[in-house]
């Protein structure tokens, strides 16, 4: 069994409110959820207005799957136009 790990910083310029931030992470994680059917959870920064840290897991039987799987999740991010990839960690366990 794979654990695949993956940490992504955003930043949510256009969020002027706690309220708004959470909108765009909400329609994020459930987009993420419904296509890749991953756990993907707010892990910090939950005070700040326009930054976000989202933590991403996948597990499977083989390794090469996790990575695309959390590859093709990243690739969603930044093609979400509300918001912008800081930094992506991947880990594997």
């Amino acid at each position: 069994m794979i654990i695949g790990l993956c940490t992504v910083e955003l930043v949510i310029p256009d969020a002027h409110s706690l309220k708004a931030k959470r909108q765009v992470l909400l329609s994020l994680k459930d987009r993420l959820r419904d296509k890749f059917n991953v756990s993907v959870a707010e892990v910090d920064e939950q005070d700040l207005w326009q930054k976000a840290v989202l933590g991403i897991a996948c597990v499977a039987n083989e390794g090469k799957h996790v990575n695309q799987v959390l590859d093709q999740a990243v690739n969603l991010i930044r093609s979400v136009p509300l918001v912008e990839l800081v930094q992506v960690r991947i880990e594997l366990l």
